[in-house]
């Protein structure tokens, strides 16, 4: 592993859905930059190899088995992030998934699940990690993963536009209230475009809007993305690694989007 670059030098992350995607590669950037990494997915295995990949290349790292949804698991996986580096500076809410259907035909199960992961396990998150991160000496961030649909509409995604855009105000919220209580742990959003990852691997391709079977992310960027590619995890994990480290330590309450100009 690198040693040029030590902007987490000392410091602890948690990474949820760190298992493949946006998550893995987050993981493994803030390993690169020198912190530890305790990596959570709801695939145990998955998350195992994420860490035996920063360990394998000289990083320390730990994983284990979450479902963000659960308040003990968090509990769970805090204590033990906390026992094996011995505190926690930086939290990724990573984890989610996406559900395409129109509102009118999603079942009550499908939204509350959506709902579950993407926006609970995210307080959920920030309930059970601030508070040790309040009182570490080098402070915290807080970096909650939303989307470009936090921002902007889209049809047969609204039930995702709502836990999306709800991430993105439950940010602003609690960075004015970690201000208020003069806590030293910021909280920005991240708003990723159409990254290649598995999540596209389980969406339905027949409710795109020109009527196709085709929904590939590398197609659609060249038609809909002013830079005309698709992005790449690594684009939204050098996004994250910035709010997580000093460099954007006058930023709270923001919004990093990340999106090749889609919102634009």
């Amino acid at each position: 592993m690198s040693t040029q670059d030590n902007r987490l030098q000392g410091r602890v992350a948690l990474v949820t859905g760190g298992g493949s995607g946006i998550g893995a590669a987050t993981a493994k950037r803030l390993a690169e930059a020198g912190a530890a990494v305790f990596v959570t997915d709801v695939d145990a295995a998955s998350a195992e190899r994420t860490a035996a990949e920063i360990r394998d290349t000289g990083g320390r790292s730990q994983a284990a088995e979450h479902d963000v949804t659960d308040e003990a698991q968090w509990e769970r996986v805090v204590g033990l992030c906390v026992r094996e580096f011995g505190g926690l500076n930086v939290l990724v809410n990573n984890a989610g998934i996406a559900i395409m259907c129109d509102v009118f035909e999603m079942s009550l199960a499908d939204w509350q699940r959506q709902q579950a992961i993407n926006l609970d396990g995210v307080f959920l998150g920030v309930k059970h990690c601030v508070p040790v991160m309040k009182d570490m000496a080098d402070g915290g961030s807080v970096i909650n993963i939303s989307s470009v649909a936090g921002l902007q509409g889209a049809a047969g995604l609204s039930a995702y536009n709502a836990t999306k855009g709800g991430v993105r105000l439950f940010t602003k919220g609690v960075a004015l209230e970690c201000g208020r209580n003069e806590w030293p742990v910021r909280v920005n959003s991240v708003h990723p475009g159409i990254i290649v990852t598995p999540i596209w691997d389980k969406i339905d391709p027949t409710m795109l809007d020109d009527g196709s079977n085709n929904y590939d992310p590398v197609e659609m960027s060249a038609a809909s993305v002013p830079t005309g590619v698709a992005g790449k995890p690594a684009d939204i994990a050098n996004g994250i690694l910035f709010l997580a480290s000093d460099e954007s330590s006058y930023m709270t309450g923001s919004e990093l989007v990340i999106d090749g100009g889609i919102s634009a």
